[in-house]
């Protein structure tokens, strides 16, 4: 009788320590690139009404304020300059591009392992945006965010299982001069982690610095070129229809240089694009397919994100209201878009209007971070971290958004159905002649870690269990967690002499 106590509490041990063990990559119930599109809010012929209202305002209205630079590759490509000074695009022409356009394309980490592919319904969740602030909990104050916080919250999100890429989510505003600001900016996120980064700059000018910054992060420019680990967030477009002529030349940058486009078209439905969810998307799609156009007449099949952003409004106010169900409705019908044309692509999602992680913030950020993974959406940006309509970032709501994002990804891996998952020969064992309940058949272990995902901060306990932990608290487990990230060296820091070189010729204000 002893023996086969103890036996049988060895297996258990022995079984309660593989459990322990981290799962290898492709049998975690979660992964970047998790497949979603289950979700569909419009109909097939819903989608096709869209995409007729997009080529008609591109080949009726067309954009304003093309650079010249710009008139040349587009007229060039055979679209026509009017004479109000609008480009407008034939239907033909917009067909075509979407024909040669990229259907997939591959973001680099300097680490390879995080290295993400952007086709079909695969979902990567990340940080992005240009908050002013950043969110003290403890005090519950809004302060300006420097180019430190920008560093730490590069450095937290390395750590993060469930932040897939790291998009500049903060202003260095203890940085007044523009060009170390965006030099600083890129140091400050490369050297806080080895996935995908993105960033923008403030002016054409800026491009030839940052891009000899990362000739010498990657080793050399044929090396950036071979696995470009920066994308730039170019906000090509001041809505409604109209290019931004200074981001534009910003563009034509970075692809001679080599690093691929996020594509973003940022209007506000009631503001500066149409208040109805679909003429928003209307707009945002027209805008983007002209972009499109624009840099595949610069370099044809350069890798271009398609970045519908359009963002909802409070009507009463005007306020932008990021965490609305209408936001939500808007970014799964983005989503939808791109895969109509069948163009890899990102929006934003996660946004909480909410100025600290509270049960507000909750639900703004799991109902559109939800609905963008059941839809397919290949990027969502902006999904952790943002308060206050994306004027607030805060650390602990990063590193609480990294559960949220969890669950988010095992809602949008959804039901699979085989022989085994069925279990009809379990169930008969445990019914006829068995235990009567499932909890030490061979399946319900063995599934326990592949199809279930458990929370690192969230609490499950029961009220007593709590009561004799303290009663412990979300956020004092996200600052405990903060803290301890913070206290370790980087592991995306560069070596002596990269670090060296790169100070020997710019003006690095991180510390060394």
């Amino acid at each position: 009788m002893t023996e086969t106590i103890t036996r049988r509490a060895g297996g258990r041990a022995a079984r309660r320590e593989a459990r322990s063990n981290p799962l290898a990559a492709n049998l975690r119930p979660v992964h970047p690139g998790q497949e979603g599109g289950t979700y569909r809010p419009l109909t097939q012929s819903q989608m096709d009404r869209i995409h007729h209202a997009v080529l008609d305002a591109l080949e009726q209205i067309g954009l304003a304020d093309a650079p010249p630079s710009g008139v040349a590759y587009l007229t060039g490509a055979g679209a026509i300059l009017g004479s109000d000074g609008r480009i407008r695009f034939p239907r033909a022409l917009i067909e075509d591009t979407i024909a040669k356009a990229n259907r997939e394309i591959t973001l680099f980490g300097r680490d390879p392992r995080h290295d993400m592919l952007l086709q079909g319904n695969r979902v990567h969740y990340g940080t992005a945006g240009a908050a002013v602030h950043v969110v003290d909990v403890h005090t519950r104050s809004y302060r300006e965010s420097t180019v430190q916080d920008l560093h730490d919250a590069a450095r937290i999100a390395d750590q993060l299982d469930n932040i897939h890429f790291v998009q500049r989510p903060m202003v260095c505003r203890d940085i007044v001069d523009n060009r170390e600001m965006d030099l600083n900016t890129l140091y400050a996120c490369c050297s806080g982690t080895t996935k995908h980064v993105g960033t923008s700059f403030t002016e054409p000018g800026f491009v030839a610095d940052a891009i000899e910054m990362l000739h010498l992060i990657a080793g050399g420019e044929d090396k950036w070129r071979e696995r470009p680990f920066v994308s730039n967030s170019n906000c090509f477009v001041v809505p409604p229809m109209k290019f931004a002529t200074e981001s534009c030349l910003v563009m034509e940058e970075c692809i001679r240089a080599g690093m691929p486009v996020l594509l973003l078209s940022a209007g506000q439905a009631g503001a500066t694009a149409p208040a109805p969810i679909a003429g928003a998307i209307v707009q945002a799609t027209a805008e983007c397919l002209a972009g499109l156009v624009y840099v595949n007449a610069v370099k044809p099949g350069f890798p271009a994100i398609f970045g519908t952003w359009p963002f909802v409004s409070d009507l009463r106010t005007g306020a932008m209201s990021g965490g609305s169900g209408e936001q939500a409705l808007l970014t799964a019908g983005c989503a939808q878009m791109h895969k109509y044309y069948g163009l890899p692509g990102g929006a934003a999602a996660g946004i909480a209007d909410a100025k600290l992680p509270d049960m507000q913030a909750g639900w703004e950020q799991a109902t559109s971070n939800v609905m963008a993974g059941l839809s397919g959406l290949n990027m969502v940006y902006e999904a952790a971290g943002m308060h206050a309509s994306l004027l607030g970032f805060c650390l602990e709501s990063l590193i609480l958004g990294d559960d949220l994002i969890g669950q988010a990804l095992r809602c949008t891996r959804g039901i699979e159905v085989d022989e085994d998952t069925l279990s009809l020969e379990v169930i008969r064992a445990t019914c006829i002649g068995g235990p009567g309940h499932y909890l030490g058949a061979e399946q319900t272990l063995g599934r326990m870690q592949t199809d279930y995902l458990y929370p690192c901060i969230a609490n499950r306990s029961s009220p007593k269990e709590w009561d004799e932990l303290g009663k412990p608290d979300l956020i004092a487990k996200a600052t405990e967690k903060k803290m301890k990230i913070l206290s370790e060296r980087a592991a995306a820091r560069f070596d002596p002499i990269t670090d060296t070189a790169i100070r020997a010729r710019f003006k690095i204000h991180l510390p060394a």
